[in-house]
């Protein structure tokens, strides 16, 4: 069993051990995705460099991202999940079609979108 799976399979487990499929549409997920995102920012702004660094080199900086990005896992795979949509041959399909946007000798090196350094 892929590793995929087996965490979409608990993530699944838990949410209808607590009947939370009924508020689970595919607008609130996408809405809840987001905000866990946001989340995820928020233990980084008005911070410099440094202070990102020394705030990630503490135990209570490290943990709350780590728990951020796992909510924001936990809505991707469940929005896949109940979208149907397999994550893992998503993920490899578009990270080719990245791959031919973003070819390795025009975009070595920079961050120019893919349309600033099209031929």
């Amino acid at each position: 069993m892929s590793d995929l799976k087996e965490l979409t399979d608990k993530i699944v487990a838990f949410r209808d051990e607590r009947n939370w499929k009924q508020f689970h549409n595919p607008k609130d997920m996408a809405l809840s995705l987001a905000l866990e995102a946001a989340e995820v920012m928020e233990h980084f702004q008005w911070k410099s460099e440094d202070d990102i660094k020394n705030y990630l080199a503490s135990e209570k900086g490290f943990e709350g991202v780590s728990d951020e990005l796992a909510d924001v896992l936990y809505w991707v795979l469940l929005m896949a999940h109940d979208l149907g949509i397999d994550i893992k041959q998503a993920f490899e399909k578009k990270i080719i079609k990245t791959g031919e946007k973003y070819p390795v000798d025009k975009a070595n090196g920079n961050a120019k979108k893919w349309t600033e350094h099209q031929d």
